[in-house]
Parts: C-alpha cells; structure tokens; sequence
C-alpha cells in the first residue's frame, strides 16, 4: 500500500509568509545554533541528525516536491520540534532570506553535479554562492561538503581554495546517521557506494 504523506504546518515554511531576512529565534520558538542543509533529498540526514542533537535548530532546503514531502512527512511522523524544511531554490532563499553571521553550519551533501560542462553554472558550490554562505555563517562556523563527482569536487577545492584567507580546512567528523563506512549516511550516498563510486569530502571553519 502506497504511504500516505501527511503536511504538518507547523514544520513546512513558504517563501511567501516571509517578511525580509528570517528570524531564527521567532521560526523555532528559541535562541538555538542553527545548521542548514542544501538539499534535504527525503530528510534522512535532518531527521538523524536532528534527534542526535536536540540543541541545535534544524532547517533544511529541498527544490524537488516528491522528496520535500517525503521529508516533511518523516519529519512530522518523528515529531521533531527543532526541524523546519522549505521547498525553494536554495541560492535565492540564502540570498534574500538568510541574516549576516547567523548560521552555524552549513551541510550540502551529493549536491547536483550538472555534468555538462554548459551546465556547470547551475553548480550550487560556486563563488557567487559561496560568498553568500560566508556572508551568513558566524566566525568558526563551518560548512561540510560531499559528492561523489570527482570534476565537481575539483571545482569545490578551487572556490574554497580562493577564501583560503577566510577559511581553514578540518576534519570531516561523520554525523549520527552514518554507518560504519559512510560519511554521510543519506540515501544518495547509500547508493553510491553500493554502485562503488568514490566519496570525496571536505570541511571547513570561518576564521574571519
């Protein structure tokens, strides 16, 4: 029987009832870190990671319907109270709705690869966008990366590369949800290495 996917409003953020830059503290009901993941897929790294880290404010940003309500009915069926997801492209509503110095972490991981070398403008890690996430996360904050495209992690290294004065490379610590040979623990990743195809990852920390 095809599961029945259930809204819960009180998770689910539309672009069209914000009012300028958002207010983390007024969106989760308390003054908390935050993290967001660029493309949520169907929400197994929100969701794990969320219950593992119940301090931490959660939001999540998906493009593609099928998997933005998958997400939010998983979300919603956990009942996790410091997660919110909005369906929107992840460039724009970092652009027009995300504050200065107001993000803890950024996690994006097995962005779309656009392998056509025409497409590789529509790469999310680039370097307009990449200043936008500088331009949001605190000092210290950190964004983690991985893929399993080797052109598109080469392209990673280089923009990054190019803040080298504002970022400094470490460790890449895996989340609750990985198993043991897994960096992430999402269900791309899953597949991926099932297909046996390389992982690659970075991490790295605002330093000013």
């Amino acid at each position: 029987m095809r599961r029945i996917l259930k809204d819960y409003p009180d998770i689910s953020l539309k672009t069209e009832n914000l009012d300028g830059k958002i207010d983390f503290a007024r969106v989760f009901g308390r003054k908390s870190p935050v993290h967001i993941e660029v493309g949520t897929g169907k929400g197994t790294f929100l969701v794990n990671q969320a219950k593992a880290q119940l301090n931490i404010n959660f939001l999540g940003i998906e493009w593609a319907r099928k998997y933005y309500r998958f997400a939010v009915d998983r979300i919603g069926r956990w009942e996790l109270t410091n997660v919110r997801i909005i369906r929107t492209d992840a460039a724009a509503f970092i652009t027009d709705f995300v504050s200065d110095n107001s993000v803890d972490c950024f996690h994006i991981y097995f962005p779309d690869p656009w392998p056509k070398k025409r497409h590789h403008k529509r790469r999310f890690v680039s370097p307009p966008n990449t200043e936008q996430l500088l331009r949001c996360l605190k000092t210290v904050g950190t964004i983690k990366i991985a893929t399993d495209h080797t052109d598109y992690f080469e392209q990673i290294q280089e923009v990054l590369a190019e803040h080298s004065h504002r970022l400094e490379e470490i460790e890449f610590p895996p989340p609750a949800g990985a198993d043991e040979g897994e960096w992430v623990g999402t269900n791309f990743e899953r597949k991926y290495l099932k297909e046996q195809r390389q992982i690659y990852t970075i991490a790295v920390k605002k330093i000013n």
